[in-house]
């Protein structure tokens, strides 16, 4: 028997808990959050390592996971943002980097060719960084830790990988794209 749709539903499942992680947060209720937080952070190692080490990659696999990450991320920013928990350009920022990279992955694939996204390495620690920034975030409203200096060094970090990755993606697709590959 194959499990081969188990990242997918993996995927799937954390796109169903972004929801819930909103509205906790909305309700102040930072203790439930960051615990379906961590759940939702868990499940995207999972089955990346499902995927990677059975070979269970399909093509609803490779849009579903970066799906319910850009959900999940974006979300929180703006939620966070909403209830002054992190401060709105931060938010604006990282979303409009989003904004571009998915535009740019759509016109790519319609005027150039079928796109195979890789992840870059700086993308790849943005994402931690921002991960980690929203777990600390969530943490401090919840419970008060870590100090406030902790959440702005990583906040000022976010920031810098968010803007390097995003012209980063810009670059390299462009390039790509003058070379029809």
């Amino acid at each position: 028997m194959s499990f081969k749709w188990l990242p997918n539903a993996i995927s799937m499942m954390r796109i169903v808990l972004v929801a819930p992680i909103l509205v906790l947060i909305l309700q102040g209720r930072f203790g439930g959050a960051l615990v379906l937080f961590w759940l939702a952070g868990f499940s995207d190692g999972l089955d990346g390592y499902l995927a990677k080490r059975f070979d269970w990659h399909t093509r609803l696999g490779a849009l579903l996971d970066p799906i319910a990450d850009k959900l999940l991320v974006a979300g929180m920013f703006v939620t966070l943002a909403y209830t002054a928990d992190i401060p709105v350009w931060l938010a604006v920022v990282v979303i409009s980097r989003d904004i571009v990279i998915v535009a740019g992955a759509i016109a790519y694939n319609y005027f150039v060719r079928p796109l195979q996204g890789e992840p870059t390495r700086v993308s790849k620690l943005n994402t931690a960084l921002q991960l980690l920034f929203l777990l600390f975030v969530l943490s401090r409203a919840g419970y008060g830790w870590p100090d406030q200096i902790s959440i702005t060094v990583l906040g000022a970090s976010v920031l810098i990988t968010v803007v390097i990755s995003g012209i980063d993606y810009v670059w390299s697709w462009s390039r790509r794209a003058r070379r029809g590959e």
